[in-house]
């Protein structure tokens, strides 16, 4: 006798098992896809968005930020000026997302603010220097910005915190769990393509952020094997009289050689035809953008709110009568124009 087939979006487990709902199905997915499958650890997501209105440059340099937190960030996320940061909030619970980048620009003045979702703390820098993606393309004579780099997420590197306090401590930390950490025994080096470089000058006291793409070079290879290689089609011989002349033409040696003995790296394994464990290969990094230079101005207990952490809050003499001495909040001057009540926050849509 033939079983009647059973209707609905629900699997079974095996012949005549219960049915399990799809809710549950999608549930489940959703879990799996914020857990890293190799080290079964959360994987850190973002949000990057704005607070009030920004000039073209700074829209450009949001979506420059964007980039730089891929693969786990919105890239075309949508915001309207009715939405709130409650919620982004809201949305950032269901979505994995643990990190917000938020950008504003009161009195002129760009901000970036780095939070926790959902309860902060909040670190409140503002941007004194930066440089579009764009900018710094056009600066090279050889840009080099391929899309694949994206697939995978940056390398954080960190320089000059070592021997600070609080807050510099938090902010380090924050840092460290703003992508997925990397297990060396396991991460593939094909996969390490991009590096995120965050220098905190101590005489000037602000922090340099640079996004860099990192490339492999065979050393004692030339150019134009280099590209015979990668591009695997015939090369243009009619004005040579052998093979060799392509090989040796003039400009070999100065193409192929690397000056930095640093940068020369023995690969644990292959990583490409060019670079294989048995040679040596060059470490290149290009610059690819954006490009900032910021300032710590304010540190929150909360998401955008809550008790002033950092500046630290200073006794001062009143020039009163009575001489009493007054505790002033330093970081209150700072802006506090995005609050929760302010508006432009997104519903996510890639």
């Amino acid at each position: 006798m033939r079983q009647p087939r059973s209707s609905g979006p629900g699997k079974r487990r095996g012949r005549g098992g219960p049915r399990i709902p799809a809710t549950t199905i999608r549930k489940q997915q959703a879990a799996l896809a914020n857990v890293d499958q190799i080290t079964g650890a959360k994987i850190p997501k973002s949000f990057v968005f704005s607070r009030g209105k920004l000039p073209s440059t700074l829209r450009h340099l949001q979506q420059d930020l964007r980039k730089v937190m891929l693969p786990y960030t919105a890239l075309n996320l949508k915001e309207k000026k009715r939405n709130n940061l409650k919620d982004f909030v809201n949305v950032a619970g269901p979505l994995g997302v643990t990190h917000f980048l938020i950008l504003s620009n009161p009195k002129s003045l760009p901000h970036l603010r780095f939070a926790n979702s959902p309860q902060g703390p909040t670190f409140t820098f503002q941007i004194e220097e930066y440089a579009l993606a764009a900018d710094i393309a056009n600066s090279q004579k050889r840009p080099r910005c391929p899309p694949g780099i994206f697939k995978n997420s940056p390398l954080v590197v960190l320089s000059g915190f070592s021997g600070l306090g609080e807050p510099f401590k938090s902010l380090v930390e924050y840092f460290q769990h703003m992508v997925p950490a990397v297990d060396p025994s396991t991460v593939k080096l094909a996969e390490c393509q991009r590096i995120l470089l965050l220098k905190y000058d101590k005489e000037k006291e602000v922090i340099d952020f640079r996004h860099y793409s990192i490339k492999l070079q065979p050393v004692g290879v030339s150019r134009r094997i280099r590209k015979l290689m990668q591009n695997n089609q015939v090369p243009d011989l009619r004005d040579l009289n052998d093979v060799s002349d392509y090989v040796t033409k003039a400009g070999y040696g100065s193409e192929s050689e690397v000056d930095d003995e640093a940068a020369m790296v023995n690969l644990p394994g292959d990583v490409d035809k060019l670079n294989r464990a048995s040679r040596k290969s060059a470490v290149r990094l290009q610059e690819i953008g954006p490009r900032m230079t910021m300032r710590l101005v304010k540190v929150e207990g909360g998401l955008c709110s809550g008790d002033v952490l950092y500046p630290w809050p200073v006794v001062k003499e009143d020039v009163g009568k009575k001489g009493i001495a007054t505790e002033e909040d330093i970081g209150g001057q700072e802006e506090t124009e995005d609050g929760l009540e302010d508006g432009s926050e997104d519903e996510m849509e890639e």
